[in-house]
């Protein structure tokens, strides 16, 4: 998920019920659907509301909860079964038409859903992708039975099975389709949890929810609810996860980093997490299209020393960028040709830029845009401070008021500076990150990539006949994305996170996101 680390407003447990679990979040960016949702702090709601085919452990493995089974002999056709007597939170059964109904929602180009990309795989696909489509529905799936439907895609794909425990491939009930925008303030789902009551979702202050007595899956809730509370700032969620007023933070504040294992104890967490953060910068930029652009963000890329930044502003809970994914996920290298690229090296940087400056002469300033309310500005700061120092030009940090506000900018393509933007991985595979911001279709590419070569070399890793040979291929992709130097990594995730004296039991899984359903108080 396109990431935040942001809070929004205010913090106050309201005389919650004692056995209710508070947790940070903050002001999802859309109405909570699943296939338009693709930010963190719209996805931790969602994935609580919803069960999809397969959901993942806390070290991300993959297990049925709705699938009963799962059937293919070539990874190209499948048959699916899900389990019988499955409910949405409204009462209505969940049925193979859930699924494929939902998909086809999301996939439909009139719908403009950011997460469409997810089905692209599918037959049928590039039809309700036309600008007008004369289809409706991708022709790749069929329902057989209540039980059971049918995928078709395009070729074989070795990450296709593994992603169906997604958000964007949640079924979705009938009463969706009648007005989604609404849907999306009041969602009916079908996970471990559902809205505490209608208006749950208290816009910039807090979202609500209770168990969902339908759920039958392999995640039940083990507490008596969920409370996102949405913060101004991480100090001020720090100080109530102190107090006992909050009983859980997946990120704890700069300003503690240094000092939050000693506060915490044993109730403290440190742990490596599937999260890259990177500086974006779109080609609509001026100076950043065409072979102009490669050459000056190859430049800002080794302007920036990450090891004096990690070191002095994180304190070991950042790792230098070596790649486009994060270095926890199966398959990761650490040579790939050209990450030294993301190396500081003042003197090539240099170099480039004044060959940057022989295409067209350098002019105004660069900005790195960030969410204010997100903990951000030391590190960009100290980013555009050290690319001051080695390129000579004038570099500053761009506050934007909220995480919303700055995805927005992103989304529409009207930010117009540099950004700074994250990756939370949804399941753990190097291909889910890439696909999702690299693909020149995805709706989640906030860097505006546009690579055929590339998008032909993810279709090959897709359908190679092994792991080893769709790792070759991922690397030979990144290889690309340095070339054309896509995108600016900067670090990789070591969270530092941390549960209240109230809390008995709370894990931070693979991906960096609580075990929100395990949490026990």
């Amino acid at each position: 998920m396109a990431t935040s680390l942001g809070l929004t407003a205010c913090s106050s447990d309201d005389g919650a019920d004692a056995d209710i679990v508070t947790v940070n979040g903050a002001e999802p960016q859309n109405p909570l659907v699943p296939t338009n949702t693709n930010e963190n702090m719209g996805g931790r709601v969602v994935d609580r509301l919803f069960a999809g085919l397969k959901y993942y452990d806390a070290n991300g493995v993959a297990h049925n909860e709705l699938a009963e089974s799962i059937e293919s002999t070539d990874r190209k056709n499948y048959k699916i079964t899900i389990k019988p007597d499955w409910k949405f939170s409204d009462g209505t059964p969940v049925t193979a038409k859930s699924f494929v109904d939902a998909w086809n929602y999301g996939a439909l180009a009139t719908n403009a859903q950011l997460q469409n990309y997810v089905f692209a795989a599918i037959i049928g696909f590039d039809d309700v992708q036309a600008e007008k489509p004369a289809v409706q529905t991708m022709s790749g799936l069929k329902v057989v039975d209540d039980r059971t439907f049918t995928v078709a895609l395009k070729q074989p794909s070795i990450d296709f099975e593994v992603g169906l425990g997604f958000a964007p491939f949640y079924p979705l009930p009938e009463a969706a389709f009648k007005d989604m925008k609404a849907f999306g303030e009041n969602p009916i789902g079908n996970g471990p949890y559902k809205f505490a009551r209608t208006g749950a979702w208290e816009h910039n202050v807090k979202i609500d929810m209770v168990p969902n007595p339908e759920y039958k899956g392999g995640r039940p809730a083990k507490n008596k609810g969920l409370r996102f509370v949405m913060y101004q700032s991480f100090e001020t969620a720090y100080a109530d996860l102190q107090a006992g007023n909050l009983d859980a933070l997946d990120v704890v504040p700069e300003s503690a980093i240094a000092s939050f294992e000693q506060d915490l104890g044993d109730r403290a967490i440190k742990k490596a997490i599937a999260y890259k953060q990177a500086l974006g910068i779109q080609t609509n930029v001026a100076h950043f299209s065409g072979e102009e652009g490669v050459l000056r963000r190859k430049a800002i890329s080794m302007a920036i020393n990450r090891e004096q930044i990690c070191q002095n502003i994180f304190h070991g809970t950042r790792i230098p960028s070596l790649d486009f994914t994060a270095r926890t996920l199966p398959g990761y290298r650490d040579d790939l040709p050209g990450n030294e690229l993301l190396k500081y090296n003042p003197a090539e940087a240099k170099k480039l830029w004044a060959q940057a400056d022989a295409i067209s002469p350098w002019s105004g300033r660069y900005e790195i845009a960030y969410n204010s309310d997100g903990g951000h500005q030391g590190w960009v700061e100290a980013t555009a401070n050290s690319i001051k120092n080695t390129l000579g030009i004038d570099a500053v940090g761009a506050p934007v008021p909220t995480f919303k506000t700055i995805r927005d900018a992103i989304t529409n393509k009207t930010i117009g500076k540099a950004f700074r933007h994250g990756w939370q991985g949804d399941y753990p595979t190097m291909l889910q990150f890439l696909t999702s911001q690299y693909y020149s279709f995805s709706g989640t590419n906030s860097v505006t990539y546009d690579s055929k070569e590339f998008d032909g070399l993810l279709n090959a890793a897709l359908a190679a006949s092994s792991l080893e040979e769709s790792y070759k291929i991922v690397a030979q992709a990144q290889t690309l994305l340095f070339k054309d130097m896509a995108d600016i990594p900067m670090f990789d995730y070591v969270a530092a996170a941390g549960r209240s004296d109230r809390v008995k039991k709370a894990e931070l899984p693979w991906s960096g996101l609580f075990d929100f359903e395990g949490i026990e108080k």
